[in-house]
């Protein structure tokens, strides 16, 4: 059964901040990516370890999407931030991010 997709406030923000083109990736990477088996580790998605935004976080190009999912009692996976990550750096937000 397919996953419905629902994004946080601030991930609605989060997303406003990409360009355009980064915007687009994300959108199909999300679609693509976390509809069908959202906990299977990929080489994109990875689940990571213990932290206070995510559980899980899907790479897509310099972007990253953190995110929750739940199959019960309906599917859905929740979006919770999404970032730019350049070198070692996480900028979510316009702040820099220790994801640790």
């Amino acid at each position: 059964m397919p996953h419905r997709i629902q994004f946080t406030r601030v991930a609605i923000r989060h997303f406003a901040r990409l360009d355009a083109r980064q915007r687009s990736r994300v959108r199909d990477a999300i679609v693509q990516q976390l509809v069908h088996e959202p906990g299977v580790e990929t080489r994109k998605r990875k689940r990571l370890r213990p932290n206070t935004l995510a559980t899980w976080r899907l790479r897509v190009g310099e972007a990253r999407v953190y995110y929750d999912f739940s199959d019960e009692p309906t599917p859905v996976v929740v979006i919770k931030a999404i970032g730019v990550k350049d070198r070692s750096r996480v900028v979510i937000g316009g702040e820099e991010i220790d994801l640790s």
